[in-house]
């Protein structure tokens, strides 16, 4: 599998501002969180490619994201890219703006013409019919693994430290992916946290490592119905806040088997959906 790497990245973009403090009024630099349109296209053997999503997004880690998009809709299985293009400079202002995902099997444009595949940085893909669609494409995740009370506490802390867009900015959400013991694997920000958790995702499925068994997700933020969705289909079984879940999203994490933790801040956290992947006795 090949990949052409993305441009530098645009992710924090200098700029000034007229600064407010008190009755002083000063003019100073800033930096903010980029944001830009990313059209994702997907082709097999011999076909013209198919454009399957526009997601706005923090440009960096395209092809992660294009990747991660693509598995966590369940539109393609680990294994089935053989490469990811960017867009032709001579035609494209911004090539990276434009990904192609090539496959290894034909691709069937069915598949997305019955589905709303336009995302914003807020709320993430909009338009699911129900989230019956959802169970039938993401089998339920298996028991285990267990993981220690204090390996969850660990977690907000190891990904703060890791958000360097995030320290400039202040402007953008982060996903980190952390092994059982608290370890943290591999962290991605972005202006939408659903695009984090695909960039996440993207980078595992193509270093080979879904379904990620033996992980946990924590989102900066609150968990969406979307983020437990994605989180199911790369088999991620623990999926962890900084703030709260909705409704919809810890009804989705009791159907599908995933332990779902909320509000993880300080000491403590809640629990929404399957305790029992957690030492909670002390």
């Amino acid at each position: 599998m090949s990949a052409k790497l993305s441009s530098p990245s645009r992710d924090v973009v200098a700029t000034r501002t007229l600064a407010v403090r008190g009755t002083a009024v000063s003019s100073r630099p800033d930096a903010l969180a980029g944001e830009e349109p990313m059209e994702i296209r997907v082709a097999g053997p011999g076909q013209c490619a198919v454009s399957v999503a526009v997601t706005m997004r923090t440009p960096g880690h395209d092809e992660e994201l294009a990747a991660g998009f693509l598995c966590t809709e369940g539109l393609i299985a680990p294994g089935e890219i053989v490469g990811i293009e960017l867009g032709d400079p001579g035609t494209v202002g911004r090539p990276d703006n434009v990904v192609t995902v090539r496959l290894t099997r034909a691709f069937d444009a069915d598949t997305v013409s019955g589905r709303n595949f336009v995302a914003t940085a807020s709320c993430g893909i909009c338009g699911k019919a129900c989230l019956d669609a959802v169970v039938l494409r993401c089998e339920p995740l298996p028991a285990g693994p267990t993981v220690p009370r204090e390996a969850v506490l660990r977690l907000p802390l190891a990904l703060r430290a890791a958000q360097r867009a995030f320290e400039a900015t202040g402007g953008l959400h982060a996903a980190g992916l952390f092994d059982t013991s608290g370890r943290l694997i591999a962290a991605r920000e972005d202006v939408g946290r659903h695009n984090a958790v695909d960039k996440l995702v993207g980078a595992m499925l193509l270093a080979g490592r879904l379904p990620l068994r033996r992980s946990l997700l924590l989102v900066s933020g609150r968990i969406s119905f979307e983020i437990v969705q994605k989180a199911a289909m790369a088999g991620i079984p623990v999926t962890c806040a900084i703030s709260a879940p909705t409704d919809l999203a810890a009804e989705s994490a009791a159907r599908l088997g995933m332990t779902l933790v909320g509000f993880l801040r300080g000491d403590g956290f809640n629990v929404y959906a399957h305790p029992e992947r957690i030492e909670l006795e002390v």
